[in-house]
C-alpha cells in the first residue's frame, strides 16, 4: 500500500481517505483516480499520463494490460470456444475519472476496478484504455511479487 500511496503523491495527486462522503467527493469539482493497491509498482508518471488523458478527452481512462492467458467460454459446465486474446484487456491501474464524470454519478465508484469500469461502461460513460507498463501488473500472488522484483530492480 506504500508504494501504492508515494506513487500516487509522486504523480502531483492528493490522496483523499475513502471515509470522505461521496457527495463531499463529487461535489469538489476536481477529477478522482482511483490506485489499486495491488498494482503497487505503478509508475508515477504512467498516473499521471492517464490523469492528463482523461482532463483532455473528458472520458474516463484505465490502465491495462494485455491479455496473455487463454480465455475459454464455459456455458453451462461445458467447454466451449477460446475467446480471441487480442479483443481482450486485463484491468490494472489507475482508473481515472474527470471532474465531469465525478460529478455525475449518483455513487462512489466499485472499489474494485474491472466491477467500476463495468458499471460505467453499462452506464453508457465512455472508458478509454490505455495500455499500462509491465510494472503496472496487478499482484495476486507470491510468484507475482518475485516478477516485479525483477522487473524494478536495478541489478
Amino acid at each position: 500500500m506504500a508504494c501504492a500511496a508515494w506513487a500516487v503523491g509522486e504523480a502531483g495527486i492528493d490522496l483523499v481517505d475513502a471515509s470522505v462522503p461521496w457527495a463531499g467527493i463529487a461535489e469538489a469539482g476536481e477529477d478522482l483516480v482511483l490506485h489499486d493497491s495491488l498494482c503497487p509498482m505503478t509508475p508515477p508518471a504512467f498516473i499521471a499520463e492517464c490523469l492528463e488523458l482523461a482532463r483532455s478527452t473528458g472520458r474516463a481512462v484505465v490502465g491495462t494490460r494485455p491479455v496473455t492467458d487463454t480465455i475459454k467460454v464455459v456455458d453451462d459446465g461445458r467447454l466451449g470456444p477460446t475467446l480471441d486474446r487480442d479483443a481482450l484487456v486485463a484491468i490494472a491501474s489507475p482508473l481515472v475519472l474527470p471532474a465531469s464524470l465525478v460529478a455525475a454519478l449518483p455513487v462512489r465508484p466499485a472499489t474494485d476496478l474491472a466491477r467500476a469500469v463495468a458499471d460505467l461502461a453499462a452506464s453508457g460513460h465512455d472508458v478509454e484504455t490505455l495500455l499500462a507498463p509491465p510494472e503496472a501488473r496487478r499482484v495476486s500472488s507470491t510468484d507475482d511479487v518475485r516478477l516485479l522484483d525483477a522487473l524494478t530492480t536495478s541489478r
